[in-house]
């Protein structure tokens, strides 16, 4: 029996307040911020609920039971045995990163990135107060891949740390091993600090082979700590809670100096619910299921209507990076499919300079919306606005006020940090 079931956009708006369903005019399809339109799985609702009941909504001070939740789940599915002394928690993935760094990178230090890369990258670096160095991906005819060369140039350089994404976000680009082992000997001959987001790691599609980052590293003699949640797997992001886990006894022992109160703003909701996540494994593989069913379906949408769009399709997560150049909707693409076709996407700007010109789609949502999105967006690249055209003046809606079905959109609405 299948455990998913896409509601339709309409359904899904009248239940749900977070920012994908509230910060558009309900004409206006989300497709942007990562967030699944499936319902949670029944063992977490099961397990919230009974918390609330239980008026458990006090303060967390340790992992507790997530790090042996998290260790067996990461045995199961990559062969990773996790030493849960090694498990710290914090409130999201973004605030492991931003502690880790601030633990090993020096004021005005200089921490590696490979944009095009999920945009809050950029304003962590800063809130550690570091520096951001950028080592783009490499575009090639099959996609994308790591700069192995250029790591070794901005390692070489005095870099203190790389922010790894892997699986990288925007590409679904999941990262070989050999790749991630050269990665780790650069780290461990230059004394880099890797610090590797691997948040979607649990929705690599079948077929694919994820590698945790923290093994190589250690065997490699590099030091690194990986930083994830269930938030993204099982839709959990508002729930708060990640897990900080260090791949070696240096990083173990650094991690124990993490002021007391990263452990202490973590949601104790956030904690059970990931720690049952972890369990709901069948749960994960239907999520996982229908997101590679749209995956073609978008394939094939797109190949029909949009053919000069460009998707390397991606072997993790559920976010499509769309390269929209030859669509000829000039410069301003992502406003005018915002403000004339009604579909919201990540501008590919906000992913870093290398990624102009490109969308970020999110699959985990109902076909239809997959089919009327792909739809809206033809009609538009068949009657192209007249050349000189300006695209409509938004008007900012209120906080908290109800958006009018014709209403403006602010030019920047879909380019939130959030937006994982």
């Amino acid at each position: 029996m299948a455990l998913i079931h896409a509601r339709p956009v309409d359904t899904i708006r009248r239940e749900r307040s977070s920012i994908k369903w509230t910060r558009f005019p309900p004409d206006v399809l989300p497709l942007f911020v990562a967030e699944m339109d499936y319902a949670l799985a029944t063992p977490i609702v099961e397990t919230l609920v009974q918390r609330i009941r239980a008026s458990d909504t006090g303060y967390v001070d340790a992992a507790g039971p997530l790090a042996p939740a998290f260790g067996a789940f990461a045995a199961e599915r990559w062969g990773w045995a996790v030493d849960p002394r090694h498990v710290h928690v914090a409130t999201d993935v973004s605030v492991g990163i931003v502690e880790t760094l601030r633990l090993v990178v020096p004021s005005g230090g200089t921490v590696v990135v490979t944009p095009p890369v999920y945009p809050p990258f950029f304003e962590l670096v800063e809130e550690a107060g570091a520096v951001v160095a950028g080592v783009p991906l490499l575009e090639t005819a099959s996609g994308w891949a790591l700069d192995l060369e250029g790591l070794e140039r901005a390692f070489a350089a005095g870099a203190h740390a790389f922010l790894l994404c892997n699986p990288h976000n925007p590409h679904g680009l999941v990262h070989d091993a050999r790749t991630l082992a050269a990665v780790a000997r650069l780290a461990a001959r230059y004394g880099v600090f890797v610090v590797s987001d691997e948040i979607h790691a649990p929705l690599t599609h079948p077929g694919v082979e994820f590698t945790p980052f923290t093994p190589l590293a250690r065997d490699a003699g590099a030091r690194s700590v990986c930083v994830t949640s269930a938030s993204k797997g099982w839709n959990l992001a508002g729930t708060k809670c990640a897990l900080l886990v260090a791949g070696d006894e240096f990083s173990a022992q650094l991690l124990d100096t993490l002021p007391e109160e990263v452990a202490n703003r973590t949601s104790i909701l956030g904690l059970h619910a990931n720690v049952v996540a972890f369990s709901c494994t069948d749960w994960l593989d239907d999520a996982v299921e229908h997101i590679v069913a749209n995956d073609r379906l978008l394939d094939e949408l797109l190949r029909a209507q949009l053919p000069a769009v460009v998707y390397h399709r991606p072997h993790a997560s559920y976010l499509a990076w769309l390269d929209i150049r030859g669509l000829g909707l000039g410069e301003s693409a992502h406003e005018r499919i915002l403000h004339e076709a009604r579909v919201a996407l990540n501008d590919g700007a906000t992913f870093g300079s290398e990624g102009r010109g490109f969308v970020r789609l999110n699959l985990a949502c109902a076909p239809e919306t997959l089919r009327e999105a792909v739809a809206r967006i033809a009609r538009l690249v068949a009657s192209p606005a007249p050349a000189g055209a300006a695209v409509p003046a938004p008007a900012v809606v209120p906080a908290g006020a109800a958006a009018p079905a014709a209403a403006g959109i602010r030019a920047d609405a879909a380019h939130s940090s959030v937006a994982r």
